[in-house]
């Protein structure tokens, strides 16, 4: 782990500061969107627009990349990045707020791409596993530290848009400074979405499922807060609970899931987090209790994109691994886009318990599902399991395909002892 921190600590620091940055923006938009009168499906709007975005541009950086390079990309989209951020106050309209959300998330797609194709390039076999995982853990920490920032200013001045702004355009000095010869980009051929689904229903339902669920959390969540009447600080430390509970319960329940039966982690998961958002709903909405929800809901929902890559993987050959990042990024894109828009709307409709009830009923689908598989074939023997591997929903195709990459050098070199045994 020193040895990767050694070589990679420029550009681990300068992605801590972009996912600073961009945690600001993701949860002031909530907090200032309803003060300036926006109604819910207006800011519904606006934060599925991110996602829209990021999902084009995770399609489009490696085109740019391999035309112009890296560096250029990179300093291109960071300097979009600042200038929109800034741009918010100075144009309080919905719809300009969502044409700048879809900049700013094809933006941030592309950084994530050339930043972590560099990571990959700077890892190898023996170190690619732990270089991600440090990788994960920056971002989380990254958003953790964003949710503080909230509380130094007031959302309706501009010092809370300059404080991102000027944290993104810090963050590529020492990455631009520092990085040494730009990777060879490359990418790989994808598998269909039908053979995708051939090959694991549950993980393209679960992938489908599950950006929904992220993208609310993500997008609405400080919008919930200002509809419930939290404060400021109130819904910093909210948002920011959910990526603690992330942070905290990813490692144990991949060790789990690494034990025994995937399949049953991931139902297991899925229903707790079902249950986390019927709390605030059925039992009370105190802040506690919120926090207690936000924790679980945060807690299960994280490791669940982990837990359903790595039992797609458990059906592929190590070959296919890295073909089907592209479909599963895919998948989870489309669902990302919806999400926001759909919590938005029940959220106008039913009010702020919406959010909640939203994230819980598609959960609860996603378990009925995982059930009704579970009774149309047998999972596999966790002996012939590949291991998990730390992963978070707001990463680019470059860091699954890292992941897929791992997996595969993994379950080829257990073969390979296999066979010398």
């Amino acid at each position: 782990m020193l040895q990767v921190l050694a070589s990679s600590w420029a550009l681990l620091l300068g992605v801590m500061l972009l996912m600073v940055g961009n945690g600001v923006q993701g949860t002031l938009l909530g907090i200032r969107g309803g003060l300036e009168g926006f109604s819910t499906f207006e800011l519904s709007l606006v934060m599925s627009g991110y996602f829209a975005g990021f999902l084009f541009g995770s399609r489009m950086a490696p085109i740019m990349i391999r035309r112009v390079g890296h560096v250029r990309v990179f300093a291109a989209l960071g300097s979009f990045i600042s200038a929109v951020l800034i741009l918010y106050p100075a144009m309080t309209n919905p719809i300009a707020w969502t044409l700048l959300r879809v900049v700013v998330g094809f933006c941030f797609s592309g950084v994530y791409v050339t930043a972590e194709s560099w990571l990959n390039n700077a890892a190898d076999n023996e170190n690619r596993g732990k270089a991600l995982s440090l990788y994960m853990f920056v971002q989380m920490v990254g958003i953790i530290a964003a949710q503080g920032l909230l509380v130094i200013g007031d959302p309706q001045d501009f010092i809370l848009f300059i404080i991102p702004s000027v944290l993104v355009s810090i963050a590529f000095a020492p990455i631009l400074l520092s990085i040494n010869p730009t990777p060879a980009f490359e990418t790989t051929k994808g598998l269909s979405l039908r053979e995708l689904y051939t090959i694991s229903p549950l993980g393209c339902v679960g992938f489908f499922i599950l950006g929904g669920v992220f993208a609310a959390q993500f997008g609405m969540a400080s919008v919930f807060g200002q509809q419930a009447g939290l404060s400021v600080a109130q819904i910093s430390g909210f948002v920011s609970t959910f990526y603690i509970g992330g942070l905290v319960l990813q490692y144990p329940i991949g060790w789990i899931s690494d034990r025994m039966d995937r399949r049953i982690v991931i139902l297991t998961v899925t229903a707790v987090a079902a249950g986390a958002g019927f709390l605030p709903v059925f039992i009370s909405s105190d802040f506690s209790v919120l926090l207690v929800a936000a924790f679980m809901m945060g807690g299960m929902t994280n490791p669940l994109y982990a837990l359903l890559l790595a039992y797609v993987n458990d059906f592929l050959e190590p070959d296919d691994m890295p073909a089907a990042s592209a479909g599963l990024i895919f998948i989870n894109g489309i669902g990302a886009i919806a999400g926001p828009i759909i919590s938005g709307w029940v959220m106008g409709v039913v009010g702020p318990s919406g959010f909640w009830s939203y994230m819980a009923v598609l959960l609860l689908a996603l378990l009925a599902y995982g059930l009704w598989r579970s009774t149309q074939r047998s999972a596999p023997a966790p002996s012939d399991t590949g291991a998990f591997m730390t992963m978070a929903p707001a990463t680019s195709p470059v860091a699954v395909d890292m992941a897929q990459e791992f997996w595969a050098d993994e379950a080829e070199a257990s073969e390979e002892d296999e066979s010398g045994s």
